[in-house]
């Protein structure tokens, strides 16, 4: 289980099916290449977290994914974090997160000024691509299939999006 805290209350979610878990997994390991550790030509300069516990107000939420420009990042020894991330990833699951990640996250996100935001559906093989302008969402791309992306934050290196549905049967 995942536990968040939402509204002062603790609430429970299964942990997630393998689409959903598989391509978590094969994202995180596709950024933090480039834009963590600088290789394929990829810039660094970011901290990435797997589902980190981060205070959004009062409440905890357990994103998929979360970065940070290096020089925003401060982690705690215990506890949530409290920096507001620069990107976020919500990998959906149709029959569990998909209308919690839309309806409750993607405002709770906004009202806290996460600058960008994807939405990853390994179902359906999209992936959705959000810049925040004026405290509302914009959709800026949404890539279907196996396509080759650069897209904010993200733009200075290719992302191979076969990488993330590839293990599907």
């Amino acid at each position: 289980m995942v536990a968040e805290i939402i509204a002062g209350e603790v609430v429970l979610s299964p942990r997630p099916n393998d689409p959903h878990a598989g391509a978590q997994s094969n994202l995180s390991v596709l950024v933090a290449g480039p834009f963590r550790f600088g290789s394929d030509g990829g810039p660094g300069g970011w901290v990435f977290r797997v589902e980190p516990r981060i205070a959004f107000g009062g409440d905890i939420r357990v994103p998929d994914i979360a970065g940070w420009r290096r020089e925003r990042f401060s982690a705690p020894r215990r506890g949530p974090i409290e920096v507001t991330p620069d990107w976020i990833c919500e990998v959906l699951s149709q029959d569990s997160t998909a209308a919690r990640d839309r309806g409750e996250k993607m405002p709770l996100y906004a009202s806290h000024g996460l600058a960008h935001l994807w939405l990853v559906d390994p179902e359906l093989t999209t992936l959705e691509v959000y810049r925040l302008l004026d405290g509302h969402w914009l959709l800026l791309e949404t890539f279907v299939g196996d396509a080759k992306v650069r897209t904010e934050p993200f733009e200075a290196v290719a992302i191979d999006l076969s990488a993330l549905w590839s293990e599907r049967t």
